[in-house]
């Protein structure tokens, strides 16, 4: 990371952006071009779960390369000042790597829909149709590394 003074690798922090993020971006690589989804996800142990049709673009370039990069942001605040030049942001964000699991096993599928669930606010006993349930697959992102930068004062956070 260039700016030093900026890295955050405070774990509780980092934590903190996993499980509060509204929303999670994932980069892939589909036939040499880079390719970037918005998801909804749910997070749990060092794994992103997000789910997703069985078919479609995002699982056909899964199958080839499960390599993925995914990027969240948090508290993220324009702050403006009568000189153009002295705006800037306060923010968190955190960019990772992994490697994705197509989940298609009932029981895994019903732990990241769950996860899903949590991370939005949903309640904890959730019922689900099994029609919906077997027509989707649950994409579970293996953590492998992360790094985090915030801009901005956190200390009123």
């Amino acid at each position: 990371m260039r700016r030093k003074d900026k890295e955050i690798t405070d774990k509780k922090i980092i934590e903190e952006i996993l499980s509060k993020s509204e929303i999670c971006r994932i980069a892939m690589v589909d036939n040499g071009q880079p390719y970037l989804i918005p998801v909804n996800y749910g997070y749990s142990d060092n794994a992103i779960y997000i789910h997703s049709a069985s078919k479609g673009r995002k699982i056909e370039v899964l199958k080839q390369n499960n390599r993925v990069c995914f990027e969240m942001d948090y508290g993220h605040e324009v702050l403006k000042d009568a000189l153009a030049c002295n705006w800037t942001a306060k923010y968190r964000s955190l960019i990772g790597f992994g490697t994705v699991d197509i989940l298609t096993d009932e029981e895994e599928k019903l732990f990241g829909l769950d996860q899903i669930m949590a991370h939005y606010g949903g309640p904890e006993n959730n019922i689900y149709k099994k029609q919906n349930v077997n027509n989707i697959v649950i994409l579970r992102i293996n953590i492998e590394e992360v790094s985090m930068k915030q801009s901005g004062n956190w200390d009123q956070h």
